[in-house]
């Protein structure tokens, strides 16, 4: 990765699960006062001191590439969006804690932006189970972020928590949940996500 001055990241999530406002923060160090919907992808540039401080400092152009959210099984949406998912060097998923479907379609959006060659039937099946071994080989590293933990009850956090860290054993990824306020900066600390 040292040798690295430019790193792609998708950020991936069905539409309206906060991926626009994140990269926004992330990238302006503001928060995304009324966000609309993403048609195809947006693009937008953080530059980050890795190592700061250490002789190792390099400094990174990181893209993040914001992906449009519809989740259509049509053909011509995946193609279309297949253009994106070249030469990436690492990939957020991104789900609202409140919305099941959406943490199950990360599955989909995975398997679409790492095998975009092949057809991802069969990874699901009927009961729900996944299989794991899909991401044994996978050398891009991934992120799940989980957005609106504060509108779950408090008596089901704990059912979503355990659903979440289920999701993150399968995709080998580390896992940050956060509260619908996530666009107060002083909430979210970029310098905390690792690429190496």
């Amino acid at each position: 990765m040292a040798s690295l001055d430019r790193v792609k990241v998708l950020v991936l999530g069905d539409s309206g699960v906060g991926k626009s406002s994140l990269v926004h923060l992330i990238c302006q160090n503001q928060v995304f006062g009324n966000p609309s919907w993403t048609v195809g992808c947006s693009v937008d540039v953080r530059v980050q001191d890795y190592k700061e401080g250490t002789p190792e400092e390099k400094t990174f152009y990181i893209e993040l590439w914001d992906i449009g959210g519809s989740v259509g099984s049509a053909s011509s949406i995946k193609s279309t969006r297949a253009v994106f998912y070249n030469s990436v060097n690492g990939i957020i998923l991104v789900h609202d804690l409140t919305n099941k479907k959406s943490s199950q379609n990360l599955y989909r959006w995975s398997m679409e932006a790492l095998n975009k060659d092949s057809s991802p039937t069969g990874v699901i099946v009927s009961n729900g189970d996944y299989d794991r071994e899909q991401f044994v080989e996978n050398a891009v590293p991934l992120l799940l972020i989980g957005t609106k933990f504060d509108q779950i009850p408090e008596n089901k956090r704990g059912e979503v928590l355990t659903r979440t860290a289920f999701l993150s054993e399968d995709f080998n990824a580390e896992e940050i949940n956060l509260m619908t306020g996530f666009t107060d900066r002083k909430r979210f600390n970029f310098k905390s996500l690792h690429y190496d």
